[in-house]
């Protein structure tokens, strides 16, 4: 089952969806610093980590899980530096604590907008 959770911008015009469940994963597209028309709403990286995995926990939300569900997280960082590592880590730290799920990291060039310095996505698992 595909879903757009209403508390998210709609993100079809921009050719995707937030939310895809396939029995007891659920798979959540990248989420960044997006306000409700889909654009950036805040300029530094550390305001865009923090809204991007806020919006990762609206997703999560939505399909009745939270991050101590998410097994897995692809973080992709433009101009990546030791500092913004330490920002993304201290954010990862305060979600998971001692236990942060899997995780790749990529320093990347640019990313789907100009405005966009960070992006996450997740996979999760339902627990019976």
């Amino acid at each position: 089952m595909i879903t757009n959770p209403e508390t998210l911008h709609d993100p079809v015009p921009f050719g995707y969806s937030h939310v895809a469940e396939v029995g007891d994963l659920v798979f959540v597209a990248g989420q960044y610093a997006s306000g409700p028309d889909g654009l950036v709403t805040v300029e530094t990286f550390e305001e865009q980590v923090e809204l991007a995995f806020a919006n990762l926990g609206t997703a999560l939300k939505s399909a009745g899980l939270d991050y101590a569900d998410v097994f897995q997280l692809r973080t992709y960082i433009v101009d990546h530096s030791g500092e913004k590592l330490e920002i993304v880590g201290g954010v990862l730290g305060r979600l998971w604590g001692g236990r942060p799920p899997v995780q790749t990291m990529l320093g990347v060039a640019a990313l789907a907008l100009p405005e966009m310095r960070f992006e996450v996505d997740a996979i999760a698992i339902r627990r019976s």
